[in-house]
Parts: structure tokens; C-alpha cells; sequence
């Protein structure tokens, strides 16, 4: 009996060496970390923050989707081949990228020796008095051209509510475009120029009712979170009348959120507008 036991314990002491001598093997086998690729795409997709194409809903003008879209509206209306007064249609598909130009090869030109008894072509004669009108003509260009720059440069803004500025514009930024007039619920709203109401309606996201006159052909300006409209499109509006009454802002404030832009770019609007006293 003392043997068989014997036999037991040696047999048992033997399995546990060989368990101890697995687990130690086991415990000095390297284990790897995954290898996580920092070449891996962001879980956030980039998105264009303007589209290659867009199709008009209604309500849309060209001036609100040039607008949305931070563009010139002459530049939308030239992309797509469309003339003033830019009329639209809702389903309507517009680009709003510069499409690409084809280069077309130029042909090789051949020169043909002229042969001795071919007639010489004469220079036409251009009398004084052609050149002259010719002259008035690029003079009188010119002044047009100068004028409009003139016109451009000579708009007197005027302030388009009562109001403290409680946001200022920031270059660059999307979310500070124009500037914030903080002031009292249903106060006037005044076209801050002379100029044509090219869009009234709130269609455009983030601006509430909105509106936005044209001055000429590089300004416009628009007037946001307003309670009620008193234009319409097509008008004629006279610097100092009023187009809209205050509303509220997305937090309940009673805000009127007004913006500058010339050639399809926000600018500052207090360095356009008149000093406070």
C-alpha cells in the first residue's frame, strides 16, 4: 500500500511539473499590440462646403443662392448662361463652379509666297475726322467706366436699426459674416441704401426672414431675423425706408443680424456705416 501511494504522489508531483513548465511557457511567449495605422481616414467625411451643382427650390432667387453660397451673382449668372433680370425656376440645375475651358489646338499656318503680279493691298485711309469720333468714343468709355467705379464708392450707408452691436465681423469666419444690432422687438428695419429688394422670404438657413437689396452691381446688403417683411421682391427701396420690423434670434433675443458684401464677399460693415455719437 505504501508503494502504490508512493507511485500516486510521484505520478502527481510529475503532472504538476509538467503544468508548471506549460504555464511558464505560455507566460514567455511575446504578445503583440495591434498596430493601428495613423494613415486611416477620419471617421468625419470632408464635405464641400459648396456643391458642384445645384437645383433651385422654390422660393429661390439667383441672389439668395449666390449669397448662401458666398458667390457673385454675376459670376452664377455667367456659369450658367443665364441674362438679366436672371429669372429662375424651381428644378432648375445651376453650376456653381467656372466650368472648364477645352483647349482647342491651334492649326498651322501655311504663308503662301505672293507672286509678282498679285494686286498690293492698300491701307484704308482713315480721316481726321473718324480718328477724332474714334477718340471720343474711348474717351467717353472710359468715363463710363470710371463712373461706375464712382458710383460704387459713392454709397452713404446709413445705420438699419437702432441697437448695440453685441457681434462684430470677423474675416473669414462663417458664423460672423456681418454684425448683430441688438435692440427692441418689432423696431423698424431701414434699407441702409437706395437700392431693389432682390430677395424677401426665409429661405436661407441660420437667417430667418430675410432680405436683401441690390445698390448696384457690387454691393448688396441683407437684413436677418427679422419679425415681418414690408417689401417684395422688384422693389424699389429709398435709403431710410423701412423694409422690415425686428424679430428674434435662435435664442429668443430680439436681434437684427445685417451684412455687407461686395462682389459676392462679406466686408466689414463698420467701416462702411457712419460713426455713432
Amino acid at each position: 500500500m505504501w508503494l502504490i501511494s508512493r507511485k500516486e504522489r510521484l505520478l502527481t508531483t510529475g503532472l504538476v511539473v509538467l503544468l508548471l513548465i506549460g504555464d511558464l511557457a505560455g507566460c514567455s511567449a511575446p504578445v503583440r499590440a495591434p498596430v493601428v495605422s495613423r494613415e486611416q481616414p477620419s471617421s468625419q467625411p470632408q464635405r464641400s462646403s459648396r456643391p458642384t451643382v445645384y437645383r433651385v427650390q422654390k422660393g429661390d432667387t439667383l441672389y439668395s443662392i449666390a449669397w448662401r453660397f458666398g458667390i457673385d451673382y454675376r459670376s452664377v449668372a455667367s456659369w450658367n448662361g443665364i441674362r438679366s433680370p436672371y429669372i429662375i425656376y424651381p428644378g432648375q440645375r445651376l453650376r456653381l463652379t467656372r466650368p472648364v475651358q477645352k483647349r482647342v489646338a491651334k492649326s498651322a499656318t501655311v504663308k503662301t509666297p505672293q507672286t509678282k503680279g498679285a494686286a498690293t493691298k492698300k491701307k484704308p485711309v482713315v480721316s481726321v475726322k473718324q480718328v477724332s469720333q474714334s477718340a471720343k468714343k474711348k474717351v467717353s468709355s472710359s468715363q463710363s467706366k470710371g463712373k461706375i467705379v464712382n458710383n460704387s464708392s459713392e454709397l452713404r450707408w446709413l445705420w438699419p436699426t437702432d441697437g448695440t452691436v453685441v457681434q462684430r465681423f470677423v474675416k473669414g469666419d462663417p458664423v460672423k459674416k456681418g454684425v448683430k444690432i441688438k435692440g427692441r422687438y418689432g423696431a423698424s428695419v431701414k434699407a441702409a441704401e437706395t437700392g431693389k429688394v432682390v430677395y424677401a422670404g426665409s429661405g436661407l438657413i441660420g437667417y430667418g426672414r430675410l432680405v436683401i437689396i441690390k445698390h448696384n452691381k457690387n454691393y448688396l446688403s441683407a437684413y436677418g431675423h427679422n419679425k415681418k417683411i414690408h417689401v417684395k421682391e422688384g422693389d424699389t427701396v429709398k435709403k431710410g425706408r423701412r423694409i422690415a420690423e425686428m424679430g428674434n434670434d435662435g435664442n429668443g433675443k430680439p436681434m437684427l443680424h445685417f451684412e455687407i458684401r461686395r462682389n459676392g464677399a462679406p466686408v466689414d460693415p463698420l467701416k462702411l456705416l457712419p460713426r455713432r455719437p
